[in-house]
């Protein structure tokens, strides 16, 4: 499986996820879903949060610019993209085989 490279989020996303979790009652695997990320990224954020530590994450990190930002969810989505890819040719292959003459399932 290839590695899905680490995303940087900046602070605003970071809290605009959080409220959707917290204040929107949005349950943590459903927002994490719909903002294409990590579930497990968006518990830790939500845990902070609660413990009113969240404005402290990344405060030593360089802000991130919009080509980097940019640059990153586009490698996600290649990585994405090639995953779905590879178990795409898995299926036909499996389905290809099932249909030639003499082979059984």
């Amino acid at each position: 499986m290839e590695h899905i490279p680490r995303q940087q989020y900046t602070k605003e996303f970071r809290e605009q996820a959080v409220q959707l979790v917290l204040e929107q009652q949005v349950p943590i695997t459903e927002a994490a879903r719909r903002l294409s990320m990590s579930g497990k990224t968006l518990k830790n954020w939500v845990g902070r949060a609660r413990r009113g530590q969240l404005a402290t994450l990344g405060a030593s990190r360089r802000p991130v610019t919009e080509l980097e930002a940019e640059l990153s969810r586009l490698k996600r989505d290649l990585a994405e993209a090639r995953m779905e890819r590879d178990i795409l040719k898995k299926a036909t292959a499996y389905v290809a085989k099932a249909q030639l003459p003499g082979t059984h399932s």
